[in-house]
């Protein structure tokens, strides 16, 4: 297995049901002012996009927030400022969001990153939101942990796979991996999944996570 930048080896690995894991990490369901924040990282091509589906399937009403689109033409890992202002303080205050990072006005791309209000649970998923600077604003953070190699193959095949993207993802890499080895977000992780399991389970109800 391919861990590269200080990652341990994590496992064994254990079939657990995703209500289950989001109860021991968040308490018990009930009325709240502002939405419970759930942090999904780990590498790119890893699995976090599918874990984030996983969790919020289980939630009715719940909302997904991508780091991808605050990063969008501003930074490819210098971007809590933008994350926070627009985002996360606004939830944490109980405000439904709206935001438009200033790269969607200067090149007049539509829509806007939303969340209503009353929504019971936002997963914000992206490379780089276990970041330490960004911890006191979430009630939980999960690493999804996929061998390097795996992840590369899928990024690759889930971008085109054209010389182009390659030569995208070498430079992706080349701040990606500095980042993750300075900030460890594994070791600050309430839960670590894997992103490439083979061990069988129904991934409508269960994700397959290390014992800790």
């Amino acid at each position: 297995m391919d861990l590269p930048d200080g990652e341990p080896w994590f496992g064994p690995w254990t079939v657990r049901r995703i209500d289950d894991l989001l109860h021991e990490i968040l308490g018990a369901p009930g009325p709240r002012s502002a939405p419970l924040l759930v942090a999904v990282d780990g590498r790119s091509g890893g699995g976090k996009t599918t874990v984030t589906g996983q969790i919020v399937g289980r939630v009715p009403g719940a909302a997904v927030v991508h780091t991808d689109d605050i990063a969008w033409y501003h930074a490819m890992f210098d971007w809590s400022a933008l994350m926070i202002d627009g985002v996360l303080a606004p939830l944490r205050r109980g405000e439904a969001i709206a935001y438009r990072p200033p790269p969607w006005d200067a090149r007049a791309r539509p829509g806007a990153v939303t969340v209503p209000a009353g929504c019971p649970l936002v997963v914000v998923e992206g490379v780089g939101i276990g970041r330490r600077d960004l911890a006191g604003f979430f009630d939980a953070l999960v690493w999804v942990q996929t061998d390097r190699a795996v992840a590369w193959s899928r990024g690759l095949a889930r971008d085109g796979g054209s010389a182009e993207q390659e030569a995208f993802w070498h430079e992706w890499e080349a701040e990606e991996r500095p980042f993750l080895a300075a900030e460890r977000p594994w070791e600050r992780a309430d839960v670590v999944v894997d992103g490439a399991p083979d061990v069988p389970h129904d991934p409508a109800t269960e994700l397959v996570v290390a014992d800790r």
